[in-house]
């Protein structure tokens, strides 16, 4: 019997769901930041939708990168409860606010002077230039409170609140459209900025992320214990740990994003009316991986604490029942997406030809993300487990040695054009998904084999 319908597993089940529901919602209400960028911008004009897209992917593989290093506060942290070493989590989270520090001035030094370079030769039409250079630095605005909210979040998912960071994140995302809509229109006497307002929002929506985290922290005394201003004893050798797991955990991630937004680059050759139904293709296509990126998240707490407590079984039975239920759960999403791709279309744009290759665009998504519901949350239980360096390695083989060689050669040679791109990703993501099933099933026998 399928793990997921044995009613011995009903408890693990339910507590699954209930963890993985409030993170689904979060990453929902977190993309949809990403979402009014891009259907207010398409409405504003190709033009503008493209350079928010342009400056969106320059972003991009920034946030997820150093974010993703920061993330390790998560599986530090639900190990830490399984083990019952509470002192060590205030200064996991200590040191995730330093990084969060570092990073963001990082971040915004090097889009101060690389920024203007990078974009300068690509080859973009003047006005797109315009729009992605000046989204990016209303992006900027709000670098260091995004960094910083990040090991808030994780603290409150991690200790079982993932109902309270979905809250906080749906109460800011009409904030940011309401932003959106100012800035991006013109409303209320303010200057009409087009895709420009759309950074400028999103700046300002994570200055307001960051105060409701910092104040929900603060005022509750559960998550208030584990807040220190104190530098941690040791400071050195633990931000040595914390990167030894981030480290992987980042450059995974970096890795995912990035090589999306480098066919983005790579297909801004096509035109304005491609790189507008690509940007809005990826979208959607990055909403619907937030279903098994929340499977991913939610196990690595689950698992990581089962795992740091030495249940070995218990780990191993969530491991079955999160990824039989994310396939399931993929079947119906894929479905209506696949079928619904028509009607998706209009909410980016009203230009015939760019709804018509958003059409194709997505069909090839559709196929990619059969993958995603694989991989993904093996890679959240492999971290759960601290096995961090196998995403790392899983996305460097599927994405930088298959799918980016494999589109050029289609383009260049093959002559497929901005399709080339496409067929390229599908392949990586299904190299990806199988390597993880491989590297899954290596660590239980190898490291799991004498349980309990």
């Amino acid at each position: 019997m399928l793990a997921l319908f044995d009613k011995n597993n009903r408890d693990k089940l339910n507590n699954l769901i209930v963890l993985m529901l409030p993170i689904l919602g979060t990453q929902l209400a977190n993309m949809g930041m990403g979402f009014f960028d891009a259907s207010m911008s398409g409405q504003a004009g190709n033009v503008d939708l493209a350079g928010a897209a342009i400056g969106s992917n320059t972003w991009a593989p920034l946030h997820t990168g150093f974010g993703g290093v920061l993330l390790a506060t998560m599986p530090l942290v639900a190990n830490a409860l399984g083990e019952g070493n509470n002192k060590r989590i205030g200064s996991v989270i200590t040191q995730g606010m330093l990084l969060a520090m570092l990073f963001g001035l990082l971040v915004i030094a090097s889009g101060i002077v690389g920024l203007p370079i990078l974009l300068n030769r690509m080859g973009l039409e003047q006005e797109v230039y315009h729009i992605a250079l000046w989204y990016c630095a209303g992006v900027g605005l709000g670098v260091i409170p995004f960094f910083l909210t990040v090991p808030l979040r994780c603290l409150v998912d991690t200790l079982g609140h993932t109902d309270l960071s979905m809250k906080l994140y749906v109460l800011g995302l009409p904030i940011n459209a309401f932003l959106n809509y100012l800035l991006i229109f013109g409303k209320c006497g303010l200057p009409r900025l087009g895709g420009i307002g759309a950074g400028l929002a999103t700046g300002l929506t994570y200055w307001v992320l960051f105060i409701f985290f910092s104040y929900t922290v603060l005022r509750v005394k559960e998550f208030r214990k584990y807040i220190s201003f104190e530098v941690p004893k040791q400071l050195w050798q633990q931000l040595h740990n914390y990167l030894r797991i981030g480290i992987p955990m980042g450059f995974s991630i970096f890795l995912e994003v990035a090589i999306f937004c480098v066919v983005a680059f790579f297909e801004a050759k096509f035109g304005t009316d491609v790189i507008a139904a690509h940007q809005a293709a990826m979208n959607m296509s990055c909403i619907i991986y937030m279903i098994p990126l929340s499977f991913s998240m939610a196990l690595t707490i689950v698992v990581g604490v089962e795992y740091g407590a030495k249940r070995f079984v218990d780990s191993k039975i969530y491991t079955r029942i999160g990824i039989q239920l994310s396939i399931a759960v993929a079947f119906i999403y894929l479905t209506c997406e696949f079928l619904g791709r028509e009607i998706l279309a209009y909410i980016y744009s009203t230009d015939a030809n760019v709804r018509e290759l958003f059409c194709t665009f997505m069909a090839y998504a559709v196929v990619w993300q059969c993958g995603d519901m694989i991989a993904a949350p093996i890679q959240g239980i492999l971290r759960g487990y601290k096995d961090v360096d196998s995403g790392f390695w899983s996305n460097v083989l599927a994405y930088w040695i298959i799918c980016l060689p494999l589109g050029l050669l289609l383009d260049y040679y093959c002559g497929l054009g901005p399709f080339a791109y496409w067929i390229s990703l599908v392949l990586g993501v299904l190299c990806s998904a199988a390597f993880m099933v491989y590297r899954l099933r290596w660590f239980e026998e190898r490291h799991l084999k004498h349980e309990n």
